[in-house]
């Protein structure tokens, strides 16, 4: 039977190896992986709190259009996307603490002046350093968890990473609301001020500690015993000398069809997440004029949650399949189309309450493909090749963060609604669906064998 990376055959564990195994992802999979996804967690707060603070009072102070609004939100992402690759090739040489714990700090400081902001243009320049100061933390944060994990196991880790995105929301908005009825209590700012200072403090204060807390690799965590960090050492070290030594370069990385296909079809899933996440509580505010109800900014933020609880559970029980199965085609492909499906039906919807649940499906499908589609690029990329492969494909689907609000508030503009826009959504989340039927039929990168179970 062909194992779950790369089609090399598995390598026999003794009982004694296979505890040896057993403890070493369980110590990883505590000590590891649940800070790197609190710092994820703080990324995408900071990231998104625009989103909350727009129809609570920013919009209105700033005198913003929905797509001035849709501008800045998306600008942020063309920083990020000038400096993505860059920052990772950087985290490969000087290694993942030092550069993981840097980007921290550089976006918790920028991300603490929006208190202060007082127009559009400040508002975009702040966006666009905001994208700089955060560059390469994603693919960094997925290239260094490669660091640790094995490949049959990385699929779990990364579900267990990836929870932290819907969590964002799920905590984050809540948060936001609570923040922003704040009104004065800190030197008179306003409530969405109050907010955006609050989301920034804990990315410095988490910087600081990456700094001391993370090692860049197994040589160096004295938390595992001799005999687990050589297991894990010469675990890594075969997958890489059996599968991979053939495309170690950053030249192959960015000639290679597959991390293309793999780009183009990011986008599309990237798309539709942030479509949503700047553009939700805004479509929840309009539930008060269309329906008659009123809610305070604590109850827009429950709302806004609630579509991203259900995400974080498919999220999970999705990638245990992957895990079970191995990871198959339709693993990727049902979600996109679902999610193509439901985001346009959502603003046909009759009520708030029909709506809601319709997003929520459109939730569930981005965020169950999201985690097992990471687990690509590493079965045919390592070293330089993976660092700048991971951050191109991250750099292409992050177009569409850009795209997503600007396009999305641009034609909410001038169709005096969000139908358009959300057919457009749907358009480029089918278009993932097909880019990877395409992939799999141009050379297999998923497998087709189950993937052995995690110890």
């Amino acid at each position: 039977m062909r194992a779950a990376q790369g089609g090399q055959e598995p390598r026999t564990r003794t009982g004694a190896v296979a505890a040896v195994e057993r403890s070493t992802i369980r110590k990883i999979s505590i000590r590891l992986v649940p800070f790197v996804a609190l710092m994820f967690f703080i990324n995408y707060l900071d990231r998104t709190a625009i989103g909350f603070a727009a129809p609570n009072g920013m919009n209105t102070d700033l005198a913003l259009t929905a797509a001035q609004f849709g501008f800045a939100s998306g600008v942020f992402f063309i920083g990020y996307i000038l400096l993505e690759v860059p920052s990772n090739l950087a985290l490969h040489r000087f290694g993942a603490r030092r550069w993981l714990a840097r980007i921290m700090i550089s976006w918790g400081i920028v991300a603490a002046l929006f208190t202060w902001v007082q127009g559009f243009e400040q508002l975009v320049v702040l966006r666009f350093l905001l994208g700089v100061a955060e560059a390469g933390f994603f693919p960094g944060a997925i290239l260094f968890l490669s660091f640790w994990v094995p490949a049959r196991h990385r699929s779990k880790i990364l579900a267990l990473f990836y929870l932290a995105q819907p969590l964002t929301t799920v905590i984050g908005a809540p948060l936001a609301g609570v923040l922003i009825n704040q009104h004065g209590v800190f030197f008179g700012l306003a409530g969405w001020r109050f907010m955006f200072l609050g989301v920034a403090v804990p990315a410095v204060v988490v910087g600081v500690i990456a700094w001391f807390y993370l090692k860049d690799g197994p040589k160096d965590a004295r938390w595992l015993t001799d005999a687990e960090r050589g297991w894990l050492t010469e675990e890594l070290r075969a997958e890489d000398g059996e599968a991979k030594r053939p495309h170690t370069s950053i030249r192959h990385a960015f000639g290679s069809g597959r991390v293309w296909l793999l780009s183009i079809m990011y986008f599309g899933f990237i798309y539709g997440l942030y479509a949503l996440a700047f553009f939700l509580p805004t479509i929840i505010k309009g539930f008060q004029e269309s329906a008659g109800v009123k809610f305070d900014v604590l109850q827009q933020g429950l709302i806004t949650a609630i579509p991203y609880l259900p995400a974080a559970v498919a999220l999970w029980f999705w990638s245990r399949d992957v895990a079970r199965r191995g990871l198959r085609t339709w693993h990727l492909v049902i979600p996109a189309v679902a999610g193509a499906v439901s985001i346009p039906l959502a603003l046909f919807a009759q009520s708030p309450a029909l709506t809601i649940a319709i997003i929520t499906i459109t939730a569930m499908s981005i965020f169950s493909a999201l985690p097992n589609f990471w687990t690509l690029p590493t079965r045919f990329l390592s070293g330089a090749a993976a660092a700048a492969g991971i951050a191109l494909i991250n750099t292409v689907g992050n177009l569409a963060g850009f795209s997503a609000p600007y396009v999305t508030g641009a034609v909410h503009d001038l169709t005096g609604g969000y139908q358009v826009p959300m057919f457009i959504v749907g358009g480029f989340l089918g278009l993932s669906a097909i880019l990877m039927l395409v992939l799999n039929r141009q050379g297999s990168v998923t497998t087709r064998d189950p993937v052995e179970e995690a110890p």
